[in-house]
């Protein structure tokens, strides 16, 4: 049960309230009416809401929209019939709200000047204990609470990345369980942050956001007669120097523990300000930042250079926390790195990011862990490890509080490792903001990464509270700039350069959370935002209809540049009118979902404006399209640009230049998202699957072979030889490149949301096994319930097994599949399958299934000389064919991966190899894979 789909939000900024629940215990079957209510009282005696019993009350999303009452907890329940009979209520969940519009009592103090990392405190007395307590806190600056010695909440890095400039997130805690009869003592520490810190790009800048720390709070406490006790942040608050003596995203932070109890003459009294920041106060959007996992240290290193160097065995986002037991003045000092470089601790990839924490003790065994910072990092070097207790030290993995979403496990362990480093990029960057990087001077919310990765996100985590808060601030943005979309959102970069791909996560985020969750609310937060960069783009455009002339990342660090620009060979323009088309296209969906029916009609005229411009542009008469790159073909695919007879030419092409290239990839941040789908979508699955599994440059599992724990920002960060390729611009941990896991679920495993009934009320399993692997399982936490997908191969037969929640249907289609071969059809509830060309279509309700047949067609591919010789030599039968004919080969091998076309009969002419030796090798391989159908027909 959540609450704009979050469990319990507590002081949330509500204004629509959106409830969902997931059904689960009817083992098959359908809903025939809910019914929801909300009360103000946990017994639900007095309901001020009533859905009433309806048969359209969904559990995917149901908005409530009242005048909810500040600082309020609502209880709410759901209840479920289904047509079998059956009935469900839910237990009771609750949301509370903020201070919403309501005044603050308590005032913005401050600090002397001088203190640039001050703690506050305020002593009062409680003659009775509080029924409830809140306290309601924000800062300019990062801030910690805590209450009678005890820190408030589990959360770090409050009060979040954001535009300041335009709001202010409050946050609220229950500290009920905190408070005591007697003395009390209420404080706060507060750091630099974004808002004051260095942040940026080029060196980045200090006091974006605000000029000096500042801090608000107001502690709010219910009591049993009634009556309120409100302690706020005013001129009676003292202040002090804090023990974090420096701190800083970039940089890290130095602690001085000595100066953690400070005496009564270095206390002062505080200065009444004004708002230090322009924003407006509201209640919180961000999800909290936690400490989601913990991490052991794999090994201690000791390098030749004498370093002593930590290697917690996982690229990741967070600190380590440790036990200090130094003498007085003792100096621990850790910094934080990806990778080791020939033995020795290595950092010149981080720039001028120190990432670096300094603790100088006070005597005092102590545990020790960063306040006001977070390092992206594998590697620590630590100086002082001799203070450090023995067996104290982990990883504190950092990351917004996302629950898990979805399970994705293959055959191929290479393929898994490639799994996990996706989802760890995303562990490792989606902290509040979507970042591209967690480790050097940058750490920035750039749109185009987090559109393409959206649907993998998503995939992997519940994404919707996280990227609804982004988008907000993307919105915010662009109210300032006329519908431009900055490329990096907050705005903390200077400039007003708006790319194509990265400026569309206006159009393409929002319309992909809607059909993930099922949620219309997204788009209304938004619409305003997506037709304002439609708009944009319009007037860049012009009547022509072309994005012609601006500035574009283009297919941003694609390998087919003959220039060696970082923005590929693409024609930037081609991209730039592609995305355009894309947007418009989105728009003029979301506003018929919206019932905004003109508005759909005017869009939808527009993108078919934008595709006769686009074709009349860059494609040639005979449907050649111009820029003879991947990924333009991919592009104009993807976005339905060409006429569907030329799209065939295009696929075509794209399987062309992959061939052409070795079998290799040349795509960067625009085409790679889409590669393996247009190919499985347009025949060319098999293709797909090989150019997942190459294992060379560029390639994704090439960085698995090399050890990477997250996806790299480039194909080629780190070479063969282990060093770093170089240090301008080379994350190890920056996700865009994990977008290949959204082919993995939506086409391997075959889990595909339709746009038609969004919430997975209905979705696709379509499947496409490839002879490359045995199988695939992939489950998914959906709005609707948990799907699964899996199949395997055994012999000559395939294996599949589904899951399908409650409530819900799913459209399958099993390749290679005559409908008289398949078992398991009968089942009660399943209608007749359809054949559609050479797969097999059903229709299935609620339930677990499974289904075992032999595939048809050229599901197991036959091999020849004109095959790629690495395929030949994969499998032990083929490769000793291969020798046995033509000896050679041993030695001929490296001249053919030499090349860019790795076959032996277009190399005939570089290896000397006799035609006759390569028809004999033909027939061979041809007797080969008859014997080898009939051997597995009579096994299965």
């Amino acid at each position: 049960m959540k609450c704009n789909h979050i469990s319990e939000p507590l002081g949330y900024e509500l204004d629509e309230v959106v409830l969902s629940w997931i059904t689960t215990g009817e083992p098959g079957g359908y809903q025939s009416a809910a019914r929801v209510t909300i009360s103000p009282d946990a017994a639900m005696a007095s309901v001020i809401y009533d859905s009433g019993k309806g048969a359209e009350v969904s559990g995917i999303a149901h908005a409530v929209k009242l005048e909810w009452q500040p600082r309020t907890r609502y209880y709410w329940q759901a209840e479920v019939w289904t047509v079998s009979g059956g009935y469900a209520a839910s237990s009771i969940s609750w949301f509370e709200t903020g201070k919403q519009a309501e005044p603050f009592t308590g005032r913005w103090v401050a600090a002397s000047r001088e203190q640039t990392h001050p703690r506050f405190r305020k002593k009062f007395r409680l003659e009775q204990l509080p029924v409830s307590a809140r306290l309601y806190a924000t800062a300019a600056g990062l801030y910690e609470a805590e209450l009678n010695g005890s820190r408030i909440g589990s959360e770090y890095l409050a009060p979040y990345c954001n535009d300041y400039d335009t709001w202010l997130q409050v946050q609220a805690y229950d500290v009920t369980s905190l408070l005591k009869a007697g003395e009390n003592e209420l404080g706060a520490m507060l750091g630099s942050g974004w808002a004051l810190g260095r942040i940026g790009m080029d060196g980045g800048a200090e006091q974006l956001y605000a000029a000096r720390p500042a801090f608000l709070g107001e502690l709010i406490l219910q009591l049993e007669d009634g009556s309120e006790l409100v302690i706020g942040s005013d001129e009676s608050w003292m202040a002090a120097a804090g023990y974090v003596t420096d701190s800083g995203i970039y940089d890290g932070e130095t602690q001085q523990a000595g100066l953690r109890q400070p005496g009564a003459e270095e206390w002062s009294s505080v200065e009444v300000v004004p708002s230090p920041v322009r924003g407006q106060l509201q209640g919180r959007r961000s999800l909290p930042v936690v400490v989601k996992e913990k991490l052991a240290v794999r090994e201690i290193l000791h390098t030749p250079g004498g370093d002593v160097v930590l290697d917690l065995g996982q690229n990741m986002a967070g600190w380590l926390a440790f036990r200090a037991k130094a003498p007085k003045g003792a100096e621990i000092v850790l910094e934080y790195a990806e990778i080791m470089q020939e033995g020795e601790f290595y950092r010149d990839n981080l720039r001028t990011a120190q990432q670096r924490f300094t603790y100088v003790s006070d005597g005092e065994e102590r545990e020790v862990r960063p306040h006001f910072t977070y390092f992206g990092f594998r590697y620590v070097r630590v100086t002082g490890m001799e203070w450090i207790a023995r067996g104290s030290v982990s990883g504190w993995v950092l990351y917004s509080d996302m629950e898990a979403g979805g399970e994705l496990k293959t055959s191929h362990p290479l393929v898994n490792r490639l799994i996990k480093n996706a989802l760890w990029g995303q562990k490792g960057n989606f902290l509040d903001v979507p970042t591209d990087c967690p480790q050097r001077d940058e750490r920035l919310g750039w749109t185009g990464d987090a559109q393409v990765f959206a649907q993998t996100a998503s995939f992997n985590m519940d994404t919707a509270a996280f990227y609804r808060k982004y988008l907000y601030d993307l919105a915010q943005e662009q109210s300032k700039l006329n519908g431009a979309v900055p490329t990096v959102v907050p705005k903390m970069i200077k400039g007003n350069a708006y790319s194509a791909a990265w400026g569309d996560a206006a159009t393409i985020i929002p319309w992909q959370q809607y059909v993930q969750y099922g949620d219309t609310g997204v788009l209304k937060q938004q619409w305003d935002s997506m037709q304002g960069w439609v708009e944009y783009v319009r007037g860049r455009a012009g009547e022509r209809h072309l994005w012609l002339n601006d500035f574009h990342f283009g297919d941003w660090l694609a390998m087919d540049s003959v220039t060696g620009d970082l923005s590929g060979g693409t024609l930037k323009e081609l991209v730039a009118t592609a995305y355009y088309a894309h947007s418009v296209h989105l728009l003029s969906k979301a506003a018929a979902v919206l019932g905004k029916k003109s508005e759909a009609e005017r869009y939808r005229a527009l993108y078919e404006d934008i595709r006769r411009a686009f074709q009349a542009e860059f494609v040639t008469a005979n449907g050649r399209i111009v820029s003879l790159t991947q990924t333009a073909q991919i592009i104009a695919v993807q976005f339905g640009l060409l006429p569907e007879e030329w799209n065939k030419k295009a696929i075509d092409t794209l399987a062309e230049l992959i061939v052409k290239a070795g079998y290799k990839l040349q795509t960067g941040f625009v085409g790679t998202p889409f590669l393996c789908r247009v190919l499985s979508e347009y025949g060319y699955n098999d293709l797909a699957y090989k150019l997942l599994l190459n294992e060379e440059l560029p390639g994704w599992l090439y960085p698995v072979t090399m050890g990477a724990t997250t996806i790299w920002e480039r194909w080629d960060s780190v070479m063969p030889d282990g060093r770093i390729s170089e240090n301008g611009m080379n994350s190890l941990n920056h996700y865009a490149y994990g977008s290949i896991v959204e082919w993995m679920t939506s086409y391997m495993a075959g889990i595909q949301p339709l746009e038609s009934a969004p919430g997975y009320k209905e979705f696709r399993l379509a499947p496409q096994p490839s002879s490359r692997m045995q199988g695939v399982t992939a489950a998914y936490q959906s709005r609707s319930g948990r799907i699964v997908s899996s199949w395997s191969q055994e012999g000559r037969q395939l294996h599949f097994r589904f899951e399908v929640p409650f409530n819900t249907t799913a459209r399958l289609i099993l390749p290679h599949c005559a409908a008289e071969e398949l078992q398991g059809w009968t089942e009660a509830g399943l209608r007749q399958p359809e054949q559609w060309g050479t797969n097999c279509c059903l229709t299935l309700p609620p339930g677990s299934y499974r289904f075992v047949y032999t595939p048809a067609g050229d599901y197991f591919p036959q091999y020849n000389s004109y095959s790629d010789l690495r395929d030949l030599l994969a499998d032990s039968r083929r490769a000793e064919l291969v020798k046995a004919i033509i000896p050679e080969i041993e030695h001929k091998q490296h001249q053919i991966y030499g090349m860019r076309l790795p076959n032996m009969r277009t190399m005939q002419f570089v290896t000397g190899l006799e035609d006759s030796q390569l028809d004999q090798l033909d027939q061979a391989l041809e007797e080969q894979y008859k014997d080898l159908i009939e051997a597995e027909a009579v096994k299965g």
